[in-house]
């Protein structure tokens, strides 16, 4: 039998042109008739306005027709249309038997039509359900952001090994991450150099002022074959550049391109709070010269010995390597008081797996196939202020940063 003293509940759904004021006169009238409203959720897509709220009405009332009518005349009167539907009997649902997640589809060209059919149908696949779905960017669709949820917890690392071939087909990113709080609360962002805050790779440059580039590509090589750890690699490779001098650096240094996007990425973080820092395994000469050019916090990377004027060949004790980028990281979060859960990763090589695997969220930059299979999160863009998109920073937000830093009297 039918409990006469659980509340009833009705969910009025409304649609239309959107304007000031409909939310608020449809909510006044639900006020002013003594109901309780316990859901509710608006978007607003091109001027068009989705509206639903789930009121409730005592247990044991007729049939809520004085309101739903005064609801009827309203929507008339502010023209939009509005529908009714009374909710089965039980409990409202909430989130809490339900596992969210956060899915990012980002795409450099935009995302086409057939991108998102074929990820709604892996979700749908999966027992997924979509709950919202926002546009991050501004004119064109090139990155999506999805709230799905489902009731499987163990989920999450299947979708994950789904989705990864209809990205690639469809050359798009996709990163699906946990809809927690910490998600939201990141405070700090630790890049790697080389191929990721710039288009090179120092060494490479180096050796090509020395004429050595031979050698040092060959050492490399040895290295990625597993016949060199990173150690004895770097020592070799900077045995070679015995006796280049200090102007030639220089002259590496000033034909260094930042990776477009490097800039705004870093000046909207700024703008944020967010601490940043550059741990590298190349050298210092390059990173404390990027650090004061982008304003960074801190910066850790290896240092060559220098005598009178030249390179002696050595670089000096200990040498940061991967294990130890990944303790850099450790360091400043504790200096800073931030959790490892709060902090983000950004890196190419073999050797910032273990600071990205050590951060809340790692992200593999243009990386090799190897580095993004191992790689909690990869993104393969042209801009590196892609990564915002992550974080569920739309252009909008960006713009209204830059509007404030502008004019930071009216901030």
């Amino acid at each position: 039998m039918p409990d006469s003293s659980a509340p009833q509940r009705v969910l009025i759904t409304v649609n239309g042109t959107d304007r000031p004021g409909i939310t608020a006169s449809l909510a006044g009238i639900i006020a002013d008739a003594g109901l309780d409203i316990l859901d509710m959720e608006q978007v607003v897509v091109q001027g068009l306005l989705s509206l639903s709220i789930v009121m409730a009405f005592p247990g044991g009332e007729a049939a809520p027709q004085p309101v739903l009518k005064d609801l009827l005349f309203a929507a008339k009167e502010l023209g939009v249309e509005l529908d009714f539907t009374v909710l089965p009997e039980g409990e409202v649902s909430t989130d809490g038997t339900r596992h969210r997640s956060v899915l990012t589809l980002i795409g450099q060209g935009g995302i086409c039509s057939a991108a998102i059919a074929r990820v709604a149908r892996v979700l749908a696949d999966n027992d997924y359900n979509i709950e919202t779905i926002q546009s991050l960017d501004q004119g064109r669709l090139s990155s999506l952001e999805m709230i799905v949820s489902t009731p499987d917890a163990a989920a999450a690392g299947r979708l994950k090994d789904t989705l990864l071939p209809v990205g690639q087909e469809y050359r798009v990113d996709v990163a699906l991450q946990p809809d927690t709080v910490m998600r939201r609360l990141k405070r700090l962002v630790v890049f790697d150099l080389d191929s990721t805050l710039i288009q090179a790779e120092v060494i490479d440059e180096l050796a090509r002022e020395a004429g050595v580039e031979e050698a040092v590509r060959a050492i490399t090589a040895q290295a990625m074959d597993g016949k060199l750890d990173f150690r004895e690699s770097l020592r070799q490779r900077v045995a070679q550049l015995k006796g280049l001098p200090l102007d030639a650096l220089e002259r590496v240094y000033d034909r260094l391109p930042l990776t477009p996007g490097a800039e705004p990425l870093v000046r909207t973080l700024k703008r944020l709070g967010f601490r940043t820092a550059i741990i590298s395994g190349g050298f210092s000469f390059f990173t404390e010269r990027i650090q004061r050019r982008l304003g960074l916090d801190y910066a850790f990377a290896n240092r060559l010995e220098m005598e009178h004027g030249q390179l002696t060949g050595r670089v000096e004790e200990p040498i940061l390597d991967g294990e130890g980028k990944a303790e850099r990281l450790e360091y400043i979060a504790e200096s800073e008081h931030i959790s490892l859960d709060q902090v983000i990763a950004i890196g190419d090589g073999a050797n910032d797996l273990p600071m990205l695997h050590r951060a809340g969220l790692g992200i593999a930059f243009n990386a090799k196939p190897t580095v993004r299979d191992a790689a909690e999160h990869s993104l393969n863009q042209h801009s590196l202020d892609a990564i915002l998109f992550l974080l569920g920073i739309t252009q909008a937000d960006i713009a209204q940063l830059q509007a404030d830093a502008s004019h930071p009297e009216e901030a």
